[in-house]
């Protein structure tokens, strides 16, 4: 039986070792952070030639790499002129109705729902008491005196069915989700004009349903 020579089968094992040796160290480099910057096989655009902010750049008569910006100048789509559309206002009052351009139907009523779900139950409840998961977990928090609160501060989140608010125009209402109020952050660069709309109908319709009358 022909037995191979010691010598190649000493080879053979010092190759797998050599072999399993580089993936093994890809591995732990992968899986082990590293305060060093990894290593640029191919560049792209992780070292391109360029001006950082606040830096010199002799190009321009002022030196600056940082330009200002050109006065009169609006993006595309972006002037904002109608205050009805993006405001809430309309002959320099709170807008009572829905811009020209929407139709009041279900399926806004129905994308108002949806996106009243969305972005603003989480506080105000599902139906608008104020009663939200958020508002209650940090309502308990605020209330446990006895326990750590983690420095935890809030201002209950508003009801809209109360009279303060009840008694808001369309318009307002949109005002108040496009900008916010008090401690309420504005959501008007998360959501588009057109759905702040639909969420504006849908809080009236929500606060008409709870407050309907026979004579309705």
């Amino acid at each position: 039986m022909f037995k191979l020579p010691r010598i190649f089968v000493y080879i053979a094992m010092i190759a797998t070792v050599i072999a399993i040796l580089p993936p093994l160290v890809i591995a732990r480099a992968r899986a082990t952070p590293s305060p060093n910057r990894p290593i640029h096989i191919f560049w792209d655009m992780d070292f391109q030639p360029k001006y950082k902010t606040q830096t010199q750049n002799p190009l321009f008569a002022d030196g600056r790499s940082m330009r200002p910006v050109v006065e009169h100048a609006v993006a595309q789509g972006e002037a904002y002129l109608d205050s009805h559309m993006y405001e809430g206002v309309l002959n320099g009052d709170w807008a009572t109705t829905l811009p020209a351009s929407m139709k009041m139907d279900a399926a806004l009523l129905a994308r108002g729902q949806e996106r009243f779900g969305i972005y603003c139950s989480a506080c105000h409840g599902y139906a608008g008491f104020g009663d939200g998961a958020v508002n209650q977990r940090a309502m308990e928090l605020v209330a446990n005196v006895n326990g750590p609160v983690n420095g935890t501060t809030w201002v209950a989140a508003k009801s809209l069915h109360d009279e303060t608010v009840r008694t808001q125009s369309m318009g307002q209402v949109f005002n108040t989700i496009t900008h916010g109020i008090r401690n309420m952050a504005g959501y008007g660069a998360q959501i588009p004009a057109a759905d702040r709309w639909a969420i504006a109908a849908y809080v009236k319709a929500l606060q008409l349903s709870q407050d309907a009358q026979a004579s309705n």
